[in-house]
C-alpha cells in the first residue's frame, strides 16, 4: 500500500499522531516547512509516488532521502520500486 510520496512509510511515523499529519497524500502543506520539494514534484507530475516517475531514482529523492546521521537512504528506494510494480 503507497503510504507517502518519497516512501516514507507514514504508518511507522512517530510524528503522524503528535501532529495530526493526514501524509503527503492528504495534506496541501507539511507540519515541518512550508513546501515539501518531493510532494511538490509528485503533484506537478501527476504521479502518486516517486516510483511511477520516469526520473526515479533521481538525484533530488536521492538528496532528500538521504540521513546524513545514519549515511543511510533507509529502504525507500526499493519500496518505491515495490509501490511502482504492485500498480
Amino acid at each position: 500500500m503507497v503510504e507517502s510520496r518519497c516512501g516514507l512509510l507514514c504508518s511507522e511515523c512517530k510524528w503522524k499522531e503528535i501532529m495530526k499529519c493526514g501524509g503527503c497524500k492528504a495534506i496541501k502543506k507539511p507540519f515541518w516547512g512550508p513546501k515539501c520539494v518531493i510532494k511538490n514534484c509528485c503533484e506537478e507530475r501527476g504521479k502518486e509516488h516517486c516510483g511511477q516517475c520516469e526520473r526515479f531514482p533521481c538525484k533530488q529523492l536521492h538528496e532528500f532521502i538521504f540521513d546524513p546521521a545514519t549515511k543511510s537512504e533507509d529502504d525507500r528506494i526499493e519500496r518505491l520500486a515495490q509501490w511502482a510494480q504492485d500498480n
